[in-house]
């Protein structure tokens, strides 16, 4: 028989458990953006559109604004694929003068979006990427995607 107690309980370490797996997500993409060569920004983003984890702590009406752009650019790779039919995103990469942007699906609707310099290997970056999304794809759940909502919010 199951009492009340029991259930908070379980309730408890379910909330701990969410928690520790943000932070090792949150630490998965720090590891990626101090430890690839050219990059300079990375973030994770809901389907939604909502920020859910940055690399680095900064102003978060900064996080906020890339994660809209990540948003808006994986909107258009979608209206893309609709409109041809081409399946699901990949990555896509924005080529500018002093840099790229590059974005990628991370799973369960999430996606990765990097700021590279203009020197970065490009090659090297998008393989960084996989591996990352392999790793922590694999654990991004619809409850871990809410946790991260909740902690990015809490940022800056």
């Amino acid at each position: 028989m199951t009492t009340p107690t029991d259930k908070s309980g379980t309730a408890e370490r379910e909330a701990t458990d969410l928690r520790a797996a943000a932070a090792d997500f949150t630490w998965l993409l720090d590891r990626f953006a101090t430890q690839t060569a050219g990059v300079v920004d990375a973030i994770a983003v809901s389907s939604d559109g909502l920020l859910i984890a940055v690399s680095q702590l900064r102003e978060q009406a900064d996080s906020e604004r890339l994660a809209a752009i990540v948003s808006g650019v994986t909107s258009l790779a979608a209206g893309a694929s609709g409109n041809y039919g081409l399946g699901e995103l990949n990555k896509v990469i924005i080529d500018l003068e002093g840099g790229h942007v590059l974005v990628s699906s991370i799973g369960c609707g999430a996606v990765l979006g990097v700021v590279t310099t203009k020197e970065a290997k490009l090659g090297n970056i998008a393989y960084e990427m996989t591996l990352f999304t392999n790793r922590a794809g694999t654990a991004l759940t619809p409850q871990l995607v809410m946790e991260l909502k909740k902690s990015a919010g809490s940022v800056g």
